[in-house]
């Protein structure tokens, strides 16, 4: 039987390795876009970046309203779902810290600085979501 996770556990199950993030974002005709992102989580928010003029930067500047899941694929399977609304900034030096983090994460220290430079540039964009919302199951086919 599925179990719930507590907010240690999903914190460490969404920051585990270098598990993407499937982003849903809400189209102007009210449909869902999702695209798979790289994010960290910081304190409550999670946070992540984008360009200003991708499907997903045009939907946050109109409609911040988002969800993220994380899942293991594999059995016993688990899943983390997490909700709130998106704040946006083009403040530079913000984008390149946190596009150096996150290139960190996901390329590893040794290439965090090359990922930093390459997106955090004009352009891009600095995704903060306070979350809302969580739901987080463990053990899903037990």
């Amino acid at each position: 039987m599925a179990q719930k996770m507590t907010d240690d556990q999903w914190r460490a199950f969404v920051s585990h390795g270098t598990r993407t993030g499937k982003l849903s974002t809400v189209r102007a005709d009210g449909s869902p876009h999702i695209a798979p992102i790289w994010f960290l989580i910081d304190g409550d928010d999670l946070v992540f970046n984008t360009g200003k003029d991708t499907v997903k930067g045009r939907n946050l500047a109109r409609d911040g309203r988002v969800a993220l899941c994380v899942d293991d694929d594999k059995p016993p399977f688990a899943f983390v779902v997490l909700q709130g609304r998106a704040e946006i900034s083009e403040d530079i030096d913000e984008v390149r810290r946190w596009a150096t983090r996150l290139g960190a994460r996901y390329m590893g220290e040794e290439r965090a600085d090359e990922f930093g430079k390459r997106n955090g540039v004009p352009g891009e964009l600095l995704v903060r979501v306070r979350i809302d919302k969580v739901l987080a199951y463990a053990s899903v086919s037990d």
